[in-house]
């Protein structure tokens, strides 16, 4: 049996900067011209008028303060309000491939590995960017890494899942070393016309070099454990899909075709879900919660992540035991527990214990506890 560790990240930012108050004034201006446009059918309350955003409304709701985004242009255009991207050719990098090697390339940097020495690519995101080839399968073949590849969908919980499933194999002894890679442009499946959720996500990529420990050539983090949980609800969803072409005539652009949550119930029913499943995690490997030197939370919304953090320690975290990145990078999904990970990791010391943790549709959770090796 071979022990997995955790060898490198990278993380790719894109370029484009929407603040919430670049946001703000795009909906608002996109409300007015609603609001006139359905005017007669407002005052005969045969509709209802849309309200305004705020940048209160938006930190109050989510902490977030900004995001980053792959196109800027469509997002903030009132008459269009998402990303305007590209057609690529067959024969050109597909968009999710490029950020997924672009962190993949930095994972391996940091880890002092080549990507001829992968054996698996596994490519874990929310929605992929096309049903087949295997964007896993593409990345490959940009980056010439060995092995296999293939894709997987968990939504928000897919690097945690993706995690278990390459230190498994690396367990088994099937693989020596995987990139388990989250590629993510939350921006086009958000209806960013929802004043409920316009504000939520963000673009990014992230990449995770998983590799047995005798393999390690820089200092690591051993995988002590992993545990993964599933619970089906549609209160996070989206409907969108390979059918769409078959929805009869004026159902193809339906509001479930984007993300869709009912955050009220989210909250009520995610929070225990998350909170017990750490708990029982911890349990499970003699490790008390007083051990834990670090938390690194799915970074969806700071009320959330305070919640659990109390439940699981018992108080409320200090700053650096619990660190936030969503206040700059918003909701990437599978992405924000990695990026928390890949900037407030390198300080732990030799023996510290600390736990990766996401969660999300499905409803999906899933837990990584690692200890530091210099």
């Amino acid at each position: 049996m071979h022990r997995p560790a955790i060898t490198g990240t990278g993380v790719f930012t894109p370029e484009n900067v929407i603040t919430n108050a670049e946001l703000v004034a795009a909906f608002n201006a996109y409300v007015d011209i609603y609001n006139a446009e359905n005017a007669a059918g407002i005052a005969a309350g045969e509709v209802e008028a849309k309200a305004y955003s705020s940048e209160e409304f938006i930190v109050k709701a989510s902490g977030i303060q900004q995001r980053y985004v792959i196109d800027k242009e469509g997002v903030l255009d009132p008459k269009v309000m998402h990303p305007l991207l590209r057609q690529r050719g067959d024969e050109e990098p597909s968009l999710m491939a490029e950020m997924g090697v672009d962190a993949a390339r930095k994972a391996l940097s940091q880890a002092g590995s080549e990507a001829g020495d992968v054996d698996l690519i596994l490519c874990a995101a929310s929605n992929m960017e096309r049903a087949y080839p295997a964007i896993a399968v593409e990345i490959q073949n940009l980056l010439g890494a060995g092995g296999f590849a293939f894709d997987m969908n968990v939504a928000c919980s897919s690097a945690t899942f993706g995690i278990q499933t390459a230190a498994d194999m690396i367990r088994s002894g099937s693989i020596r070393r995987a990139l388990v890679i989250n590629p993510e442009i939350c921006s086009a499946h958000l209806e960013w016309r929802d004043r409920d959720c316009h504000f939520i996500f963000g673009d990014v990529a992230t990449a995770t070099l998983i590799e047995r420990t005798e393999d390690a050539k820089n200092g690591y983090f051993e995988i002590v454990s992993t545990r993964c949980a599933t619970e089906f609800s549609n209160n996070i969803r989206n409907n969108n899909g390979y059918l769409r072409r078959s929805r009869p005539a004026g159902m193809v652009d339906r509001r479930d075709m984007q993300f869709m949550q009912n955050g009220r119930k989210v909250f009520k029913e995610v929070l225990p879900m998350v909170s017990e499943h750490i708990s029982a995690h911890l349990t499970s490997e003699s490790v008390s919660a007083a051990q834990l030197k670090r938390l690194w939370l799915h970074q969806a919304n700071k009320t959330m992540n305070d919640f659990i953090g109390r439940k699981v320690l018992g108080r409320t975290p200090k700053p650096a035991e619990q660190p936030n990145i969503l206040q700059d990078y918003a909701n990437t999904s599978s992405a924000g527990s990695i990026i928390a990970f890949s900037k407030y990791s390198e300080d732990l010391q030799a023996g510290d214990l600390g736990l990766i943790c996401s969660f999300g549709a499905g409803y999906s959770v899933g837990s990584v506890l690692l200890k530091r090796h210099k």
